[in-house]
């Protein structure tokens, strides 16, 4: 089996989401000591921003073409794809954005159809762990502004994976107390994944 591992913070060790994807796939390892794991550092080695010269081409093809084909093969070979998505500005970071892009490709982990838009990547299991400064729970009073997990689940369903796993961290901003607590339920719920 293999395992992508995705970190997109730009914060580096500083960053909470970032021992919580290593929780996960520490987990998942757990259960498959074989697990071939992939490792991808957004921040460290950013993609640039989606553009035409990016797009699959039919000969020839470029070195930004080549590189996207990399990064949607190295997608579309793992069994499982562990995702850290820090909430930045209400949404995901450009970093990580970046990489959706070369992997919502049409033909590819997505078709059209008669009957509307049909996901091809369905049979991965994916994990993301959220981080957020803030409160943006379902009961929250920012609840309408978080734009990390509600674009994932719709990004991620549009290409077949109608049920990832979403670990949450937040709150982590509004004092030590409260980071700890966060981070630690978060580490919890990670150990308690189901394993491989």
């Amino acid at each position: 089996m293999k395992l992508l591992h995705i970190d997109s913070s730009i914060l580096g060790e500083n960053a909470a989401s970032r021992p919580i994807t290593a929780a996960i796939v520490d987990k998942l390892k757990s259960g498959d000591p074989a697990l071939e794991v992939t490792y991808r550092d957004l921040a460290a080695a950013p993609l640039p921003h989606l553009t035409l010269g990016h797009m699959p081409g039919d000969q020839n093809a470029s070195p930004e073409q080549t590189e996207s084909q990399g990064v949607l093969d190295e997608f579309l070979a793992a069994d499982i794809v562990v995702i850290g998505a820090p909430m930045y500005n209400f949404t995901i970071p450009s970093q990580l954005k970046a990489w959706l892009d070369r992997v919502l490709i049409a033909g590819k982990t997505f078709r059209y159809t008669d009957k509307g838009a049909e996901g091809l990547a369905g049979d991965k299991r994916i994990i993301v762990a959220v981080s957020r400064g803030g409160l943006y729970g379902p009961e929250t009073p920012s609840a309408s502004a978080e734009h990390v997990e509600t674009y994932l689940r719709a990004a991620l369903g549009f290409i077949g994976v109608s049920n990832p796993e979403f670990i949450i961290a937040e709150g982590l901003k509004l004092g030590p107390d409260a980071y700890d607590a966060a981070l630690s339920g978060a580490l919890q719920q990670a150990a308690q994944l189901k394993p491989v």
